[in-house]
């Protein structure tokens, strides 16, 4: 297992996710204000409106994500040990509602910024992350639980 585990005695992530979309984040307003300008069309309201949807849909995913985390004593860090696996709330639809919520709120930020640029690299974010910490996540899931997890990969998709 030492292959697949952290040090901490989690998966062998070694970067924090969130940094990732963080960095697509500065990297889209920075090419939009010194590269090349790609404004949200149809103006102020049409981007309220496109970042309030990306938002809300992040919170709506992460936030219950989060909360099954903690009332089940998990730590969100990936390198920190999985207790248990949880299979409600959003996971019932996606093994990494927390990624897609990140993925989704790097769009809504960047639309509220008005740049589309945050577009592309918030799924480049998430390509990264998928190499990073998804892989090595599932790897650890699959050497420290084996078949029960097997069974809901099998059953529940890794993104939507």
């Amino acid at each position: 297992m030492d292959e697949v585990q952290s040090k901490q005695g989690g998966a062998r992530v070694n970067l924090p996710p969130p940094l990732v979309f963080v960095a697509a984040l500065v990297v889209g307003e920075l090419v939009d204000r010194f590269v090349v300008r790609w404004s949200v069309p149809g103006g102020v309201a049409v981007r309220i409106a496109l970042s309030a949807l990306a938002v809300v849909a992040a919170l709506a995913i992460a936030l219950p994500a989060m909360g099954l985390f903690r009332r089940t004593g998990q730590d969100p860090k990936p390198w920190q040990p999985t207790p248990e696996l949880v299979f409600g709330g959003p996971y019932r639809f996606t093994r990494n509602p927390m990624y897609v919520g990140m993925t989704l709120l790097t769009i809504g930020l960047g639309a509220a910024a008005g740049t589309l640029w945050t577009v592309p690299l918030a799924f480049a974010a998430l390509g990264a992350v998928h190499v990073l910490a998804v892989l090595p996540e599932e790897r650890y899931l699959t050497a420290k639980f084996g078949e029960p997890y097997l069974r809901y990969k099998a059953r529940v998709r890794r993104y939507l």
